[in-house]
């Protein structure tokens, strides 16, 4: 099934179950799906229907950060629950030693002289894409390129 048709059900239980967070939430999502389609010129397929997805719950971690810092506690509570509502529909995030070990093997392919950051993340982000955040992928890759 694909994603949109699983949030457009998903949407109807919580119509039902009068989830008004959860609602809001996967209202939005169709909402920038059919922005996304009218910017397009056609539907988006399942790859830029994850990525998008993946920008939503990227906005939903600035907001969470920037209210918590600002003390707001209300709305980092409703960020969370929309983050961890919109990430049910992404596929599982590898853990931080899932990303390590891939960094590593990829930064042992690139030559000695040519090791850099930017280097190691050509190679390693279409390894990772959509599969881990690209700010852990950095700090990773960061640190192991200061011990090579």
């Amino acid at each position: 099934m694909a994603v949109k048709d699983q949030i457009t059900a998903d949407l109807k239980e919580a119509m039902k179950a009068r989830d008004q967070v959860r609602l809001d939430t996967l209202r939005s999502v169709i909402s920038a799906f059919t922005y996304k389609r009218v910017e397009a010129g056609h539907d988006p397929t399942d790859d830029e229907q994850m990525a998008l997805l993946q920008k939503l719950v990227k906005q939903r971690n600035d907001s969470i950060t920037e209210f918590g810092k600002a003390g707001r506690i209300e709305l980092v509570e409703k960020e969370t629950r929309e983050r961890d509502i919109l990430q049910k529909y992404l596929p599982e995030q590898k853990s931080p030693d899932e990303v390590r070990a891939i960094v590593r093997e990829a930064i042992e392919k690139i030559p000695a002289d040519g090791r850099n950051q930017g280097a190691a993340m050509k190679v390693v982000m279409p390894l990772l894409k959509g599969l881990a955040d690209g700010n852990v992928v950095r700090q990773i890759v960061t640190e192991e390129l200061a011990k090579a």
